[in-house]
This record gives C-alpha cells, structure tokens and sequence, in this order.
C-alpha cells in the first residue's frame, strides 16, 4: 500500500518502512508525527479513500543540507552584495498508514 501526502508545499509518494526527507518540522528525534493531509491512496492498483487515512512516521534525525551562496551585482555601480543560506531537513521514517 502506498499514499501520497502533502507537507511543506510538497508531495511525497511514501510506503511503510520508507526513509523520507522532509523540510524541518517541529518535533524531537524519537517523537512521532501524523500526516493527515493525504492526497492519494492505493492498495494493490485499488484506489482507497484517502481522506479517512493516516500516515504516520518517527522522526530520525534533523540536519543541513548544502550551503547555496546568493551574489548580487549591479554593473558600474562597484555595489556587490554576497549572502548565503543553509535549508533545515527533517528525517523521517514512514512507521504506519491506517484509517482514522
């Protein structure tokens, strides 16, 4: 069985014991988080109502991901700006879909 789910203005195509990496939530390692808002949901080729489900998950660990450095330039103008930016991601493991 596998559902689509949306977090942080993004889908996610997910199944049980899938390792997802999701844009940082709030939540400690170990706590468990509940996706309610599930798009899509199918059991071998059968589509399932998907707005009585569920999917569950344990967060793993939260980290970094790679800097991205933003330069700025106006020619002739000797204006330069340089700055940088490092998103937060949120490990986490897909523990259960199931109805409400």
């Amino acid at each position: 069985m596998f559902a689509v789910i949306r977090t942080g203005g993004k889908q996610y195509k997910v199944t049980e014991s899938d390792v997802i990496e999701i844009e940082k939530i709030d939540g400690a390692e170990g706590e468990t988080v509940t996706f309610s808002d599930v798009l899509l949901a199918s059991d071998d080729g059968a589509m399932v109502d998907a707005g009585a489900l569920q999917v569950e998950g344990k967060i793993i660990s939260l980290k970094k991901g790679p800097k991205i450095t933003i330069m700025k330039h106006r020619r002739r103008k000797n204006s330069r700006r340089k700055t940088g930016h490092r998103q937060t991601y949120t490990l986490v493991e897909i523990t259960s879909i199931k109805k409400d």
